[in-house]
């Protein structure tokens, strides 16, 4: 078997399509959830916190030149090495929103299959082995 005709297999099963498919439904997922960490959930907590913009919060790791604003893309701008940990608290909550709604959905599903699960379930089929015995035992009652 040549390893295009094995590609082609792999592809075309039923796993490898749904996984595409979540793949692509999970990247516009991340984008809702970004915006709504950013635009959203990110300016409460930092009108909470005293109207912090976390996108904006860095530590600069070298000297500042005179006359730069104290803004992150002005530092970048200026070639300031910064460290941007204001993104890096955007990216984690949006994570553990992310995380949370996935953990709910999962949490559902197998829910939903528990209550379907002793309605479907048919008895299971008997052995062969086990009928031939059967039919064994009831011709030597005879």
């Amino acid at each position: 078997m040549s390893m295009m005709q094995e590609f082609r297999e792999f592809a075309i099963k039923g796993n490898v399509i749904d996984l595409a498919v979540g793949v692509i439904i999970g990247g516009a997922f991340g984008k809702i959830v970004g915006s709504l960490v950013d635009d959203v959930i990110m300016p409460v907590v930092g009108s909470i916190f005293g109207s912090l913009d976390f996108s904006n919060l860095y530590l600069a790791l070298g000297t500042v030149p005179e006359g730069t604003a104290p803004t992150l893309a002005a530092m970048k701008a200026a070639g300031v090495p910064t460290l941007a940990y204001g993104n890096f608290v955007s990216v984690a909550i949006n994570f553990l929103i992310l995380a949370f709604i996935i953990f709910m959905m999962v949490k559902q599903i197998n829910r939903m299959k528990r209550a379907e699960a002793p309605s479907t379930a048919a008895p299971p089929a008997t052995p062969e082995d086990v009928i031939l015995l059967r039919e064994i035992r009831d011709s030597l009652r005879k």
